[in-house]
């Protein structure tokens, strides 16, 4: 079915952790994302490809290579498209500049509509497991790819008995005191690190939890991935920002208009 039919037009969309070349990847639903929406600019806010898990073995089935030249398209078509590194496609850190209709840099401020100012980064820049302990952030990665094979598990059991769809990764995440207490930390983190650059709010991705909140008074945004949550962020053409839900548990697309009730507690 179509998530956003008919076809939508924002002035500016972010996307993170599509984490191409992995089976969690929910590229089918990204391109039906990007088939029925148009952006004068779209963000890709890191780990678009997911070389960690590429170096492991090679698995690019036919739907990655219609993300990648549905993402081109657009820019051949007039989408300004900015592309973040993250640190699963950190390859391309030496690749600064431009490359046809695509801009790969290290971070960008975007202006919105209405004048506020926004950093935006993939946010691994910020967490100290992936900046000083890069054999373990490579363990825990496993560890995820474990935790999202079982999802599959899960979910077959859950079909046979006429069961909607569950995703146990994200459950794992919300319930674990200690991975709630990251989330927060790193949140504050990037808020922190925000203020240094004097903007009015900061939008990443990277830890795979949706977001829009405000913290010291700088609004923080996180556009989620394409792996348990599939959200995006979109900015309306008079400035007003918007969080998107397609969500495998949901029933319709959601929306989750700017400032609304977080959507994971950090306390």
């Amino acid at each position: 079915r179509s998530y956003a039919s008919p076809m939508k037009h924002y002035r500016t969309g972010w996307i993170s952790d599509v984490h191409l070349g992995t089976k969690g990847s929910k590229a089918g639903q990204l391109i039906t994302f990007l088939r029925d929406t148009e952006f004068e600019k779209l963000y890709l806010v890191g780990d678009l490809i997911d070389i960690w898990a590429l170096r492991r073995g090679i698995y690019w089935p036919q739907e990655h290579n219609d993300v990648i030249q549905k993402l081109l398209r657009k820019g051949r078509k007039g989408t300004e498209i900015i592309y973040i590194i993250g640190n699963h496609d950190e390859f391309l850190a030496a690749f600064h500049g431009h490359y046809a209709s695509v801009e790969l840099r290290k971070n960008a401020i975007h202006t919105t509509a209405d004048g506020r100012k926004i950093l935006v980064i993939h946010g691994h820049e910020l967490d100290t497991v992936v900046q000083n302990l890069g054999w373990l952030a490579h363990l825990g990665d496993i560890g995820y790819v474990l935790l999202m094979r079982c999802n599959g598990l899960v979910n077959f059991f859950r079909r046979l008995f006429g069961l909607g769809h569950w995703s146990l990764s994200a459950y794992v995440k919300a319930e674990v005191k200690n991975v709630v207490s990251f989330i927060g930390k790193f949140e504050e983190s990037i808020v922190r690190f925000a203020r240094d650059h004097s903007v009015d709010a900061v939008l990443c991705g990277h830890i795979h939890t949706p977001a829009v909140r405000e913290i010291e008074g700088i609004t923080y945004y996180n556009c989620g991935d394409w792996v348990e949550s599939l959200t995006a962020m979109v900015e309306h053409f008079d400035g007003r920002i918007e969080l998107l839900n397609f969500g495998l548990n949901q029933p319709e697309a959601q929306r989750t208009e700017i400032l609304e009730e977080p959507l994971l507690a950090t306390s």
